[in-house]
């Protein structure tokens, strides 16, 4: 069937379904709260069409701001904080008005159908017909046995429909998320980057996101700067992305495109990157945070309009998770990739700009909300395994890099502009002082059997970490000196620890993961691996969750000693430690990360320091097992806690004939030849 063909049948069907569900309010199910929440929905798609026809119109190059702004607000308003409590995405809310059976289902059809706001600033649609299809199926069952209680549809019956919906439209989905990861003629987002009038925040309103106040300062802010800032910017992030090849011998010549990951607000960066990465003879792919339950990974973001709403959705896919619909995405997911087979090939990895400073969230875990059960999980860990292992069939470890750079965003507070300027020097920091300081620590570690480190006022840490035991002194070496290129910025050395004989309690008082706050973390390990875990202000079931990702254990896969003192500081200076990202915070102290290694797939890569000496402490008892038992050897999760200095007794170095070499006592660098690190303490 030609194009031109599906499209005329695809605009038929559009037509048709949009017109029966304007119909829906005038109808009468004969059941108020289930007439009010298809009314509720209908609306909501009424003003998804209204979206297509002022999108197709022109109506973003022609409209005033402020209609943009109008309309954005009306496409979120009902899942905004001061709203939410009346909206049928919350499940308290569609539990409470229908009743578990149909209000958990219901929920989650409602919050598939607010995927539509991508779909239609993206013009798919294909994408906004099955959805629309589907929402009028439902209503239509329900319409039949209006008037008969018994007739009408159960929570069951819905959940089927759903079921059905995601596993007939797996492989489109996938085709399309794939296509979007490895296609540089797929990503609509180029054109926002490379064409957009950046120095007007209309623009933003082109992605279909939401567009918070933070967004907005971040927009303007970037827009206010010198050039000469934003090339320095820029130019740090792409030279971190090509030294991470060239440091691990990797030909980024036979690399086409480069995935570019980043918060819309920082567009006038991105396109002096893409510039930078076009010399390099790459294009970027550009694809949406996953906006649907069909989709998964990640791209560009936007504000989120409430970060409780996407809690409570996490685990909609409880609905339809089972080895039947696993088997079938994974089909789906390899004819995807056979497909783009050429693309994929030629996909050199992500490039990442990360933010920080969002306000503070501390989910509500909510009885009404779907969640995991223990077969789901595992069903879900293997899933995930599953689809690694595909995606490194087609786009192999050993010929990929990345590369990851972090900003602050105005969320912050008064303290943003200063901070962002301390952000650009801290990425900026001398590497070479970096590498001769922590070539200092590598050789001392390099002569231990294992290390000891013990928190202090207040800090309950008490930790062996055993080490590996190298063969060849003179040729070998247990840490990597690692300095400003994947991970921006400088500061730290990093080994994977040997499991066996590693033991005792990592304890830290207050840790930002992954955006959430836990405040008394304590995580118990037995021979390298997690034998208890607890904090103040989550239960053990958020933390099997959360930092175990739904492992019965994980093992202790990196230990790190941060150097970048001066990033330490700057964040007391201006009370920011707790909002910094991992990808600083973890220079900024001994750094323990639970699940795989650092090498995680890449073993076999022979990777060496400045010094000439081959790393070789790379793999775990675990890892080891990749061999044999693939499944078995990763856990596809990688969790950095970092100890701050001023929570630190000690750290020493303890050798086989019991010698000690401390390295750090009470918060400060006391290694002879060190002394270097102590300089940003006295200056601060």
């Amino acid at each position: 069937m030609m194009e031109s063909e599906k499209l005329d049948i695809l605009q038929e069907r559009y037509g048709l379904v949009t017109e029966r569900i304007r119909g829906i309010p005038k109808e009468r199910l004969g059941h108020g709260e289930l007439e009010a929440y298809f009314c509720f929905c209908a609306e909501f798609l009424m003003m998804i069409d209204d979206t297509v026809k002022f999108l197709e119109g022109g109506g973003l190059e022609t409209a005033p701001l402020e209609e943009l702004q109008r309309r954005n607000h009306a496409l979120y308003a009902d899942i905004l904080p001061e709203n939410y409590e009346n909206s049928y995405g919350n499940p308290a809310v569609a539990v409470r008005r229908l009743g578990r059976d149909l209000g958990q289902p219901l929920c989650v059809l409602y919050a598939e159908l607010r995927s539509l706001i991508a779909f239609a600033y993206e013009g798919r649609l294909e994408e906004l017909v099955v959805r629309m299809e589907l929402f009028a199926e439902i209503y239509g069952a329900f319409y039949h046995g209006a008037g008969e209680e018994e007739a009408l549809p159960s929570g069951a019956d819905v959940s089927r429909m759903l079921y059905w919906f995601v596993s007939d439209y797996s492989e489109i989905a996938l085709e399309r998320r794939i296509g979007e990861q490895v296609c540089p003629d797929k990503c609509f987002a180029v054109d926002r980057i490379m064409k957009s009038d950046l120095g007007h925040e209309r623009y933003l309103y082109s992605y279909g996101e939401y567009v918070s106040e933070n967004e907005l300062e971040t927009a303007r802010f970037m827009a206010g700067l010198p050039q000469e800032t934003i090339l320095t910017m820029a130019d740090t992030y792409t030279e971190g992305y090509r030294i991470g090849f060239e440091v691990t011998g990797k030909d980024l010549s036979k690399k086409r495109t480069v995935g570019l990951h980043y918060q819309i607000g920082f567009e006038r960066m991105l396109r002096q990157a893409v510039e930078n990465f076009a010399e390099m003879g790459l294009r970027p792919v550009i694809c949406r945070a996953a906006a649907s339950m069909l989709d998964s990974g990640s791209g560009f973001w936007g504000g989120s309009a409430n970060r409780q709403f996407g809690y409570d959705h996490r685990d909609d896919k409880a609905l339809f998770l089972d080895k039947n619909y696993v088997n079938r995405r994974l089909e789906a997911a390899r004819a995807a990739y056979e497909e783009y087979k050429e693309q994929a090939a030629g996909y050199g990895g992500p490039a990442v700009v990360e933010t920080f400073g969002e306000a503070d969230f501390s989910p509500i875990v909510k009885d009404e909300a779907l969640r995991l059960s223990r077969e789901q999980s595992r069903l879900w860990v293997e899933y995930r395994s599953r689809m690694g292992e595909l995606q490194r069939e087609y786009i192999p470890e050993e010929e990929r890099s990345f590369t990851i750079i972090a900003f602050p965003v105005p969320e912050i507070g008064p303290v943003f502009q200063e901070l962002f300027r301390e952000t650009i020097r801290i990425n900026t920091l001398d590497y070479m002082l970096y590498r001769r300081v922590q070539q200092t620590l590598i050789d001392v570690l390099d002569k231990a059997d294992y290390c000891e480190l013990r928190g202090m006022d207040g800090n309950r840490t008490r930790l062996k970490i055993n080490l590996y035991k190298l063969a060849d002194p003179e040729k070998e070496t247990i840490f990597e000196n690692c300095v400003a290129d994947v991970n921006i910025p400088v500061g730290e050395v990093f080994t994977s620890p040997v499991l066996k004989g590693t033991e005792g309690v990592l304890h830290v008082k207050r840790v930002f993961l992954n955006g959430l706050e836990y405040k008394n973390l304590e995580i118990s390990f037995q021979d390298g691996m997690i034998s208890g875990y607890s904090c103040d202000n989550y239960d053990k079931d958020f933390l099997y969750e959360n930092i175990l990702f739904r492992h019965e254990t994980l093992p202790m896969g990196e230990f790190a000693i941060g150097t970048n003192t001066t990033a330490y500081v700057a964040a007391r200076r201006l009370g920011v430690e707790a909002k910094l990202p991992i990808l600083i915070a973890e220079k900024m102290g001994p750094h323990f990360a639970v699940g795989d290694t650092c090498y995680s797939h890449v073993e076999e890569i022979r990777v060496y320091n400045p010094d000439g000496k081959e790393i070789v402490a790379k793999a775990n008892e675990i890892s080891d097992l990749r061999r044999e038992n693939p499944a078995k050897a990763y856990f596809n999760c990688h969790t950095d806690i970092t100890i701050p200095y001023d929570e630190l007794g000690e750290l020493a170095a303890v050798g086989k004939d019991g010698s000690r070499y401390v390295i750090i006592n009470e918060g400060r660098f006391v290694l002879p030849g060190c002394e270097e690190l102590n300089k940003a303490f006295e200056e601060g």
